[in-house]
């Protein structure tokens, strides 16, 4: 069965079926404020309106929705019907413009971080007409930003499209002092790869824990892993292929590109990507992938995880965001070219790039904090948690010699040998890539590989644009007031490289020695979502935030104590799921083991049989079965003794909960590994990994 292509964003208000549905006057009003942020009318409004509705009707929706982000990684929005009462007893369809532009849900009832009390419930929804509505499951989605009565960010999306506007601002400024005249706006695009393990929903519905939370809290290694290396890139397997068919057919018919599919390291793990788009429609685009990625898991009987850790001992899932700055007359301002040592314009905005991550270290780390990711990030399989940049040696090159007053060796493209006759000669990129890296330049683009596979790209992009947006605007101050240009710029890379090059590294970021190294550079180490979560509070941060009206002080405080808040809560979910399945599971099904095998030993003994085997069995069962419920009541007791203060219950939770938490599983593990397993009351790491 194939897809028919000619559905490819069937479901979605795109420009083809604005252009078709609208009013040429009013299909031209429209796009000037999608294209340059003009206010909406509310009479275009009305028009849009009727036309959405109308199209909506006809494909089957009976309902609208003002979809929007709240700070919760996931999505949100209430479902109002089109139908209107009228005298008779019957009903009409309407749908207004002042419904599609503005919504009001409950403030109050969203992580806010003290932006709003209980009794302050009034929230807006604005309809954000630079992503398309879309329809799904009957419903017209409207994206929209959400904020509180008094005017703040209540969401991911309404900082995004403020960081856009402050990026597109200052690299135009650039962009003019180097004589461009035609572009009218930067866009920062972004191509989100995403991975996520498919497991049987049967032996899913088994494990309490990835329920819950989402990952493991206990399991023993299996025999096998990922040590073969015989599952990256592999064959697909058939009922996993099947899955990921209906996915991207799911996918298309909402517009979203997704162009690749392929096994990951991990035994039953796997990736998608898509092309790339406009920052503000792949966060929208994402947020959807990941939910048809459980609903199509669903109909399959699988299960998907989206969790940065489900299995210790296993690669986690991570989310790469593919970054990169585009105008709208055709220039991708991370192009290197031919000759990247003759485009100067490129080398500046790769050294404001450079400025930012530097300055900005700790916000960059702070925007792919999330609980799951403290389990992933510097394990040997992603980056640390240490920032730093991989540029390549050619380009690192570069740098280094405009900064010594050199001339560069510009030797051409070498042609890479292959040894084989018939195989055609392929030239060589300018430099190898480097996956160990949290944040590498890979020829058009920079690979953020931080970010966790279940968090929403957003908060990372707020960051990016911000930071370079900032750079940007102390180049521009320099470069229009100076009245030698080019030895303007030259200075500004030679003294980039000088300020902030301690942040450039072109080697294996899993070493130890780099960690020594990193530090020797003074390069921060926030190893955790409770030390990340703090920059939010540093000046210099609040600041450059502030500056650029992406996020005011009181917006940034407030996310400092949703992000606390948040680990507070899935630390004491996950020591309160673990003490249930201690109790309800763990302890009574080793009990009964134990029982079995000590009848088995007495009934030995009866034939005059001596068996000491059995007996130091029953001996180190019992012993474990002892040390895990003592621990388990001592986790509870830990549990009620908590601080209230939100930074150093955070702490406890990790130095305490946490570690806690970690010390049993290593007891159960073990308990696990010497019981029949019928006895063992959930499906093992081999089951759950092997499986599908």
């Amino acid at each position: 069965m194939s897809f028919d292509f000619s559905n490819f964003g069937c479901n979605v208000f795109n420009d083809s079926v604005m252009r078709d549905k609208l009013p040429k006057a009013t299909y031209k009003e429209l796009r000037k404020s999608i294209d340059n942020g003009v206010p909406l009318k509310a009479e275009i409004a009305d028009v849009v309106a009727e036309a959405m509705k109308d199209w909506a009707l006809k494909k089957g929706a009976t309902h609208f929705t003002h979809w929007f982000q709240p700070m919760t990684n996931i999505t949100a929005g209430k479902h109002d019907s089109f139908i209107s009462p009228i005298d008779d007893g019957k009903v009409i369809m309407e749908f207004s413009g002042k419904e599609l532009i503005k919504g009001e849900p409950d403030a109050s009832s969203f992580p806010n971080g003290g932006l709003r009390a209980t009794f302050e419930a009034r929230g807006y929804t604005v309809w954000d007409c630079t992503s398309p509505a879309f329809i799904k499951d009957g419903t017209l989605y409207i994206p929209t930003a959400f904020c509180s009565y008094t005017g703040e960010a209540l969401d991911t999306k309404t900082p995004l499209l403020r960081s856009m506007e402050a990026v597109s601002t200052q690299a135009l400024r650039i962009l003019r002092t180097f004589g461009n005249k035609t572009a009218t706006r930067v866009t920062a695009t972004v191509g989100a790869e995403q991975e996520y393990f498919l497991i049987d929903r049967d032996l899913y519905e088994k494990r309490l824990d990835l329920k819950i939370c989402g990952r493991t809290l206990i399991g023993a290694k299996p025999p096998k892993g990922q040590e073969m290396d015989d599952h990256y890139f592999g064959r697909i397997r058939i009922r996993v292929a099947e899955y990921m068919r209906q996915l991207d057919e799911e996918l298309w018919k909402l517009g979203i590109t997704s162009k690749t599919k392929h096994n990951e390291v991990a035994p039953a793990q796997h990736e998608l990507a898509p092309i790339f788009d406009s920052v503000n429609i792949a966060c929208d685009h994402n947020q959807l992938t990941m939910e048809l990625m459980r609903v199509v898991a669903k109909k399959n009987n699988l299960a998907c995880l989206l969790h940065e850790k489900p299995f210790a001992g296993v690669n986690g899932s991570g989310k790469h965001n593919n970054w990169s700055l585009s105008t709208d007359d055709g220039q991708n301002l991370l192009e290197p070219g031919k000759n990247p040592y003759q485009n100067i314009q490129f080398l500046t905005f790769l050294s404001a790039i450079i400025t930012a991550v530097d300055k900005h270290a700790d916000l960059l780390r702070m925007s792919a904090a999330v609980v799951g990711n403290d389990h992933r990030l510097g394990a040997n399989e992603a980056p640390p948690a240490i920032i730093s940049i991989f540029l390549g040696e050619q380009l690192t090159s570069i740098l280094e010699s405009i900064a010594h007053g050199d001339k560069p060796n510009q030797n051409p493209t070498s042609v890479l040998q292959m040894g084989v006759e018939t195989l055609p000669k392929l030239q060589k990129d300018d430099s190898d890539r480097n996956r160990t890296s949290p944040f590498a330049f890979t020829g058009n683009k920079f690979e953020f590989r931080m970010v966790g596979s279940s968090a929403s790209i957003a908060r990372a992009n707020v960051v990016l644009n911000t930071i370079v947006a900032d750079s940007l605007m102390e180049f521009a101050e320099r470069l229009e007031k100076t009245k030698d240009f080019d030895k303007e710029v030259i200075s500004i890379i030679r003294e980039t490289l000088e300020k902030h090059g301690r942040v450039i590294f072109n080697g294996n970021n899993y070493t130890d020695e780099w960690v020594k190294e990193a530090e020797k550079r003074g390069l921060p180490n926030l190893k955790d979502t409770v030390e990340s979560a703090a920059a939010y509070l540093r000046p210099e941060n609040i600041e450059v935030l502030g500056k650029h009206n992406v996020l005011s002080e009181i917006e940034c405080r407030a996310r400092y104590d949703i992000m606390l808040e948040n680990y507070i809560k899935v630390i004491n979910i996950e020591a309160n799921t673990l003490i249930e399945m201690l109790k309800r599971q763990i302890i009574p099904a080793s009990i009964k083991y134990v029982g079995e095998i000590a009848n088995s030993y007495n009934d030995l003994i009866k034939a005059g049989i001596e068996n000491q085997e059995i007996k130091a069995l029953t001996a180190e069962l019992s012993e474990l079965i002892s040390k895990i419920s003592i621990m388990a009541n001592e986790l509870e007791e830990l549990e009620t003794k908590q601080p209230t203060q939100h930074d150093i219950q955070a702490e406890y939770c990790r130095d305490v909960l946490f570690a806690k938490m970690n010390e049993i599983r290593t007891y159960v593990d073990k308990i696990e590994t010497i019981t029949n397993k019928q006895n063992w009351p959930m499906p093992s790491y081999t089951d759950l990994l092997h499986r599908v």
